[in-house]
């Protein structure tokens, strides 16, 4: 039975439009997964160190038959793919960030993946492009996207046309 995920999309190096365009036409070739929408890019600034570029963000969302490790095994391929190298760095450059922000009502606490994502409820970069493609959304806690939305101001952030 398949399964609707959240993905966040984030890239700062190496022509990040493309790397997110990339990652798209890497989503769709994920067996047993279909692209099921991707919000509007945004621009945002970094988290961590300033001296780095903006970033491009956005969201996509996934219909999947894929269990979580096996779905995170294939976006960590993709990101490999593109260039990103992992560094003990918590929020430097990269070439493509790939997170699962949500995956169905799945609460996942495991040493890879945790999912609802540690940080979205406070990341405008995360929470408006979901917005976009899930304004009606209510997390598996039971809290709205709307309420989340109301605490995190959207400033910092610029949407691409």
């Amino acid at each position: 039975m398949s399964e609707r995920v959240y993905l966040g999309l984030g890239s700062n190096l190496a022509e990040p439009r493309r790397q997110l365009q990339d990652a798209l036409d890497a989503l769709r070739a994920i067996p047993l997964t279909h692209l099921a929408g991707v919000s509007p890019f945004y621009i945002s600034d970094p988290l961590g160190p300033a001296d780095q570029p903006r970033y491009v963000n956005a969201v996509a969302a996934l219909d999947t038959e894929l269990e979580p490790l096996a779905l995170l095994d294939a976006l960590q391929a993709i990101e490999l793919e593109q260039g990103r190298v992992r560094k003990d760095e918590r929020w430097g450059p990269r070439t493509l960030d790939l997170d699962i922000l949500l995956f169905g009502e799945r609460l996942i606490d495991e040493p890879r993946l945790r999912v609802p994502h540690y940080h979205m409820h406070a990341r405008a970069f995360v929470l408006y492009p979901l917005a976009d493609l899930a304004p009606r959304l209510r997390l598996p806690d039971g809290r709205r996207l709307s309420e989340l939305l109301a605490e995190c101001p959207f400033s910092g952030l610029e949407k691409l046309s």
